[in-house]
């Protein structure tokens, strides 16, 4: 497996498994223990996914150590505040059955973010936490919070997919040393994205699928990617990138599909903050 490696030295794997929308906890452990059989190392969750414990549970019958296991959580946006921080991340390592993750993010960039980065730093220091990142972060948002702190971030999860590619972004990520994470790298199957004409026949030039061009699309860039199927048959298939190369070729028709928007909407839309605000959530 691929890996990334993070300004503090810690490797992250490129390919992560995604645990969004999965809530069922027989289906969250039993999906996160074929993604370890298949060969994932990285597994992603989040408080707001309201699977923590489940993850936990997939994790430790999987068979696999847990220092083997690279483990990303995130911190919603009312626990966005030093003492929210602090109190739901003692809450999320339960939920998890764990005395660490490798990776804790915030969630959204809203609420006290300053408060709550004071709060990582710490979690950080005591070695609760081996990295410290965000997510959704826009360029201001992300260099704004790392020229007012003693860290930078390590990371910033992000959407990218052939329809959102984001490229001067991810380079001016890259230009300050955070590493661009990526979420939804399918769009979630909007816009046809399974049946795009331009992807299969890059897929068909190497037999590949369309997935499977999308994150070797995605990998060439040095990004780490996360993605989401309970089918065990489509993790074997997401891990299998690494037997070709894209050409030049290649990456001119994936860059022709770009929108430059969000397929999903905008973090910056008064109202999806709103909306945010009002969503507590119910363990």
């Amino acid at each position: 497996m691929k890996t990334i490696t993070l300004t503090n030295g810690i490797k992250i794997p490129a390919l992560g498994f995604g645990t969004f929308q999965i809530t069922d906890p027989t289906e969250v452990e039993n999906s996160v223990i074929a993604a370890i059989k298949a060969g994932y190392r990285h597994i992603d969750t989040a408080q707001s996914y309201m699977n923590e414990e489940a993850v936990g549970l997939g994790i430790k019958h999987s068979g696999v150590s847990r220092e083997d296991i690279f483990v990303t959580t995130k911190i919603w946006v009312e626990n966005t505040t030093y003492e929210g921080v602090h109190s739901s991340f003692k809450d999320s390592l339960n939920r998890l059955d764990m005395d660490y993750v490798d990776l804790l993010l915030l969630h959204q960039p809203y609420n006290d973010t300053f408060g709550a980065w004071r709060a990582m730093e710490e979690l950080l220091e005591q070695g609760k936490v081996r990295s410290i990142g965000v997510s959704n972060f826009s360029a201001d948002q992300v260099i704004n919070l790392a020229a007012f702190n003693e860290v930078t971030p390590y990371m910033n999860q992000i959407e990218v997919n052939p329809f959102h590619q984001q490229s001067n972004y991810i380079e001016l990520l890259k230009e300050e040393e955070i590493v661009p994470e990526v979420w939804a790298p399918f769009a979630e199957g909007k816009n046809n994205f399974f049946e795009n004409e331009t992807l299969e026949k890059i897929g068909k030039k190497y037999n590949k699928s369309v997935a499977q061009v999308v994150l070797r699309w995605l990998i060439e860039q040095d990004l780490v990617v996360l993605a989401k199927t309970v089918r065990p048959e489509r993790m074997k298939e997401n891990l299998d990138i690494f037997d070709f190369s894209l050409d030049d070729e290649d990456r001119e028709l994936i860059k022709s599909l770009d929108q430059q928007e969000s397929q999903f909407f905008d973090h910056k839309d008064p109202e999806i903050i709103k909306n945010m605000s009002t969503r507590t959530l119910d363990f």
